[in-house]
């Protein structure tokens, strides 16, 4: 008599959102991997699991409709299961599970080893620093730290993500040298605060330490920092950063605004005085540094006057990178006690005037570039270019230097020397030179 055969479940692991999902969904996938079981990365599968954003209004509403999109496809027999982690479901859950109840079983953003347990995994403690990266080989995130203990009251993150809990040193150099002995040449250090970093570990702001161990670490050759939090900056990083090569001279430090009333109400713990003169000495300490950063227009009670001001600041301070959003007026968040009070279109007219400043900042820069040669990692292979980028710049949010396929092969994942010969807002042209 024949058995039947048990049907072997391929999982389908989706990220939305942040690159610290990106880096939650490849332990994920790691952890799977390590219980034999068939996992792949928003390719087809059986059985789905996805990893939601709930930040603010456009990244939720993403993910609610991602969810229904797969939740339509159970229904029609295309897939046969469906689980919801992350931000969304640790927000929302039981929302969610009144709205959306054919989704299998929601859970929250430490819930891994409940999720593994429904997707028939156990959880391995022995595997740390052990991920499937779903990057470009050669370049990998590196979260040091989860949650955060900042005030800030548009922010929703402590409530998704807790308080701020760093990882040891020692951890960290591990992991980064299993992503090193794949590979990996660049390490983008991720976290809600890397300025916090250290405080509950070390009774100290840590992240200069850090730093040194992981210079260290062989194969590595770009060490790039994301989100560094204005208030309480450790200046020992800039020592760091001008001292050791490996450490891009990059940082993205988010600053929402700068208008007094509003960085006020804002809880940011900081003045427009305070905050230029931190940049005019991350200028003074590393000249040639680039300086990410993310605004925020309309907020509550944000004036004409308030906006101007910042409007004029970004002039003043021409980043070199710069993001700008709307304000999104989130449940359970301190402002949302106050009136959002700026009509949408004005919040859109703001956000694009700060964004025409801000591309004629970077065009003028760019032209600057031209003639000049820069070490570049090539990220992939696009059309007829091969897209690369400069230590200036982080994948997804930066520039990038264009090379013609059709006239020059290089390798990708690989550094080149790039001769700049055009240059427009957002993106540099260039050759290879030996």
């Amino acid at each position: 008599m024949r058995t039947k055969s048990l049907k072997k479940n391929k999982i389908n692991v989706v990220t939305l959102g942040c690159s610290k999902n990106v880096y939650d969904s490849e332990v994920l996938m790691g952890q799977l991997r390590a219980n034999n079981k068939e996992v792949v990365h928003e390719e087809k599968g059986n059985v789905v699991v996805i990893n939601t954003c709930g930040f603010i209004a456009n990244a939720k509403e993403e993910s609610v409709n991602t969810i229904l999109e797969y939740v339509q496809k159970k229904e029609a027999g295309d897939i046969d299961k469906v689980f919801v982690t992350g931000c969304l479901s640790e927000r929302y859950k039981p929302d969610l599970e009144k709205e959306i109840p054919n989704v299998d079983e929601y859970f929250g953003t430490s819930d891994l080893p409940n999720l593994l347990k429904a997707l028939g995994a156990d959880y391995k403690h022995e595997l740390i620093g052990e991920r499937l990266t779903t990057t470009p080989k050669n370049y990998a995130y590196l979260k040091i730290a989860e949650g955060c203990d900042r005030p800030c009251s548009f922010c929703a993150i402590p409530i998704m993500r807790g308080k701020h809990r760093s990882k040891p040193i020692e951890e960290l150099v591990s992991e980064s040298e299993k992503l090193a002995a794949k590979g990996v040449k660049e390490l983008i250090l991720i976290a809600q605060d890397l300025t916090y970093y250290g405080l509950d570990l070390y009774k100290k702001r840590n992240l200069a330490e850090l730093l040194q161990a992981l210079v260290k670490v062989e194969g590595i050759e770009w060490i790039r920092l994301h989100y560094a939090f204005p208030t309480g900056f450790p200046m020992d990083v800039l020592d760091v950063m001008k001292r050791e090569s490996k450490i891009c001279n990059y940082i993205d430090i988010p600053l929402q605004h700068i208008a007094d009333p509003i960085l006020k109400s804002m809880r940011r713990g900081t003045t427009k005085a305070k905050t230029t003169q931190l940049l005019r000495d991350f200028r003074a300490a590393v000249p040639e540094m680039t300086i990410r950063t993310t605004l925020i227009v309309g907020y509550p009670g944000e004036t004409e006057e308030d906006f101007q001001t910042l409007k004029d600041w970004v002039a003043e301070m021409r980043f070199e990178r710069l993001g700008c959003f709307t304000y999104s007026h989130e449940e359970n968040t301190h402002a949302y006690s106050l009136v959002d009070d700026v009509p949408e279109e004005v919040k859109q007219q703001r956000a694009n005037e700060i964004m025409e400043v801000q591309s004629q900042i970077s065009w003028e820069l760019n032209q600057e570039r031209i003639g000049k040669t820069f070490k570049c990692i090539i990220d992939r292979k696009e059309g007829n270019h091969f897209v690369g980028r400069t230590e200036f710049d982080s994948p997804d949010v930066d520039n990038e230097v264009l090379i013609d396929a059709t006239i020059h092969y290089v390798k990708t994942g690989d550094f080149v020397m790039v001769e700049i010969t055009e240059a427009s807002d957002f993106d540099l042209y260039g050759k290879p030179v030996k």
